[in-house]
């Protein structure tokens, strides 16, 4: 699971930074330039992607917690090898739990503030005091890249724990089944 997460967060990292390179090349998004409003287009495409690709990335750790937390909750209840195990995985699952939400958040928030700082927006947003609406989005916009990323770490470290988890209690498995003379995998 690490070499396949490792690949998707690389790869939402490089999409989340080319949305972010996109918006910053558009210039002055007011200007009714062809040039420019394609850009503002491409921008706007391209970052609705990044956001879907890295919910999805972030719902895949979620979904690999929520699976090997029941298989190893049915393998140990199966094999009477005790609650230490799912008590360290629920353990990573919980932990990631605020970080996963926070990058969800923040995704979010990103394409919101983008939306609103569009000039043809009809939300009319002009900004936080002296923060035009393009530097609310481009600092949210920056923030969320850095805490994905962060995130993206931490998610990494816990799927690799926990794979090791699964590992010892499939060779704890293992271990059962050749004592018992039942046939191993």
């Amino acid at each position: 699971m690490t070499r396949i997460f490792s690949s998707l967060a690389i790869l939402c990292l490089l999409a989340l930074c080319s949305s972010f390179w996109l918006g910053w090349s558009i210039g002055d998004a007011r200007v009714n330039d062809p040039v420019i409003q394609s850009r503002v287009t491409m921008h706007l495409l391209f970052a609705v992607g990044s956001l879907v690709f890295a919910v999805l990335v972030h719902a895949l750790v979620l979904t690999y917690f929520m699976g090997t937390g029941r298989w190893l909750e049915e393998t140990c209840n199966a094999y009477r090898l005790g609650s230490e195990w799912q008590t360290k995985s629920k353990g990573m699952k919980f932990r990631m739990y605020p970080a996963l939400t926070l990058c969800l958040v923040l995704l979010i928030t990103t394409g919101g503030y983008g939306a609103a700082a569009d000039p043809a927006s009809a939300l009319g947003f002009q900004g936080y005091g002296p923060f035009t609406a393009r530097q609310v989005h481009l600092g949210i916009a920056f923030t969320t890249i850095v805490i994905n990323t962060v995130v993206s770490v931490f998610e990494f470290l816990a799927l690799r724990r926990n794979g090791q988890l699964v590992e010892d209690v499939l060779g704890r498995v293992r271990q059962i089944r050749l004592d018992r003379g039942l046939p191993v995998e």
